[in-house]
Protein backbone atom coordinates (compact mmCIF):
# COMPACT_ATOMS: atom_id res chain seq x y z
CA UNK A 1 0.00 0.00 0.00
CA UNK A 2 1.43 3.38 -0.99
CA UNK A 3 1.68 6.22 1.49
CA UNK A 4 -0.82 9.07 1.30
CA UNK A 5 0.62 12.59 1.40
CA UNK A 6 -1.67 15.59 1.68
CA UNK A 7 -0.94 19.31 1.83
CA UNK A 8 -3.42 20.73 4.31
CA UNK A 9 -4.20 23.94 6.14
CA UNK A 10 -3.37 24.34 9.78
CA UNK A 11 -4.09 27.07 12.26
CA UNK A 12 -2.49 27.92 15.55
CA UNK A 13 -3.16 29.86 18.69
CA UNK A 14 -0.85 31.11 21.37
CA UNK A 15 -1.88 30.57 24.95
CA UNK A 16 -0.42 30.57 28.43
CA UNK A 17 2.15 27.86 29.09
CA UNK A 18 0.23 26.46 32.05
CA UNK A 19 -1.23 23.10 32.99
CA UNK A 20 -4.68 22.59 31.47
CA UNK A 21 -4.43 24.94 28.47
CA UNK A 22 -4.23 22.06 25.99
CA UNK A 23 -7.07 20.22 27.71
CA UNK A 24 -9.25 23.33 27.60
CA UNK A 25 -8.58 23.92 23.88
CA UNK A 26 -9.11 20.28 22.93
CA UNK A 27 -12.28 20.04 25.02
CA UNK A 28 -13.74 23.10 23.33
CA UNK A 29 -13.07 21.64 19.89
CA UNK A 30 -14.50 18.26 20.90
CA UNK A 31 -17.64 19.90 22.26
CA UNK A 32 -18.02 21.84 18.98
CA UNK A 33 -17.68 18.61 17.00
CA UNK A 34 -14.41 19.62 15.33
CA UNK A 35 -12.46 16.59 14.11
CA UNK A 36 -8.68 16.94 14.26
CA UNK A 37 -6.30 15.06 11.98
CA UNK A 38 -3.31 16.32 13.96
CA UNK A 39 -2.50 18.41 17.02
CA UNK A 40 0.90 19.74 18.03
CA UNK A 41 1.72 21.86 21.08
CA UNK A 42 5.02 23.28 22.25
CA UNK A 43 6.45 26.09 24.39
CA UNK A 44 7.12 29.40 22.67
CA UNK A 45 9.01 31.74 24.96
CA UNK A 46 6.82 32.19 28.03
CA UNK A 47 3.74 31.07 26.13
CA UNK A 48 2.68 27.95 24.23
CA UNK A 49 1.73 27.44 20.60
CA UNK A 50 -1.03 24.97 19.76
CA UNK A 51 -1.25 23.83 16.12
CA UNK A 52 -4.48 22.32 14.81
CA UNK A 53 -5.00 20.39 11.56
CA UNK A 54 -8.72 19.83 11.10
CA UNK A 55 -10.51 17.71 8.53
CA UNK A 56 -12.93 20.67 8.24
CA UNK A 57 -11.12 24.04 8.43
CA UNK A 58 -14.41 25.97 8.20
CA UNK A 59 -15.77 24.16 11.27
CA UNK A 60 -12.51 24.85 13.12
CA UNK A 61 -12.65 28.56 12.29
CA UNK A 62 -16.31 28.80 13.33
CA UNK A 63 -15.59 27.13 16.68
CA UNK A 64 -12.55 29.37 17.24
CA UNK A 65 -14.60 32.51 16.49
CA UNK A 66 -17.26 31.39 18.96
CA UNK A 67 -14.73 31.35 21.82
CA UNK A 68 -12.87 34.41 20.49
CA UNK A 69 -9.56 32.71 19.82
CA UNK A 70 -7.07 34.78 17.91
CA UNK A 71 -6.13 32.19 15.30
CA UNK A 72 -3.15 32.49 12.99
CA UNK A 73 -3.46 30.86 9.60
CA UNK A 74 -4.24 29.15 7.46
CA UNK A 75 -0.70 27.94 7.00
CA UNK A 76 0.41 24.78 5.23
CA UNK A 77 1.51 21.40 6.59
CA UNK A 78 2.10 18.01 5.00
CA UNK A 79 0.27 15.04 6.49
CA UNK A 80 1.73 11.64 5.64
CA UNK A 81 0.00 8.35 6.42
CA UNK A 82 0.94 4.83 5.46
CA UNK A 83 1.98 1.34 6.32
CA UNK A 84 4.44 1.33 9.21
CA UNK A 85 7.92 0.14 8.35
CA UNK A 86 11.50 0.75 9.39
CA UNK A 87 12.70 4.07 8.00
CA UNK A 88 9.27 5.13 6.75
CA UNK A 89 10.26 8.81 6.48
CA UNK A 90 13.86 8.43 5.29
CA UNK A 91 13.03 8.64 1.58
CA UNK A 92 10.93 11.80 2.05
CA UNK A 93 13.60 13.54 4.11
CA UNK A 94 16.31 12.49 1.64
CA UNK A 95 14.38 13.79 -1.37
CA UNK A 96 13.74 17.12 0.35
CA UNK A 97 17.40 17.39 1.37
CA UNK A 98 18.56 16.70 -2.20
CA UNK A 99 16.49 19.71 -3.30
CA UNK A 100 17.92 21.84 -0.44
CA UNK A 101 14.54 22.06 1.30
CA UNK A 102 14.87 22.19 5.06
CA UNK A 103 12.31 20.38 7.21
CA UNK A 104 11.59 22.90 9.96
CA UNK A 105 9.64 20.48 12.18
CA UNK A 106 8.04 17.06 12.13
CA UNK A 107 6.11 14.70 14.37
CA UNK A 108 5.64 11.03 13.55
CA UNK A 109 4.13 8.07 15.30
CA UNK A 110 3.55 4.37 14.78
CA UNK A 111 -0.22 4.47 14.98
CA UNK A 112 -0.84 0.79 15.64
CA UNK A 113 -2.46 -1.77 13.34
CA UNK A 114 0.65 -1.51 11.15
CA UNK A 115 0.11 2.16 10.32
CA UNK A 116 2.14 5.35 10.82
CA UNK A 117 1.31 9.01 10.58
CA UNK A 118 3.45 12.14 10.36
CA UNK A 119 3.09 15.87 10.05
CA UNK A 120 5.87 17.77 8.37
CA UNK A 121 6.51 21.50 8.10
CA UNK A 122 8.75 23.42 5.69
CA UNK A 123 9.22 27.17 5.33
CA UNK A 124 6.31 28.87 3.52
CA UNK A 125 8.60 29.80 0.61
CA UNK A 126 9.38 26.07 0.13
CA UNK A 127 5.84 24.63 0.26
CA UNK A 128 5.27 24.48 -3.52
CA UNK A 129 8.69 22.97 -4.23
CA UNK A 130 8.27 20.47 -1.39
CA UNK A 131 4.85 19.45 -2.71
CA UNK A 132 6.42 18.76 -6.09
CA UNK A 133 9.30 16.79 -4.54
CA UNK A 134 6.84 14.76 -2.47
CA UNK A 135 4.77 14.02 -5.58
CA UNK A 136 1.51 15.72 -4.69
CA UNK A 137 1.30 18.36 -7.44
Amino acid sequence: MADTIRLLDYFYIETGDRPGEGARALSMLRDAGVHLLAFHGFPKGRRAQLDFVSSDPAAFKAAARKVRWKIIGPKKVFVIEGEDRTGALVDYFSRLAEEKINVTATDAIAAGAGQFGAILWVKPRDVKRAAKVLGIV
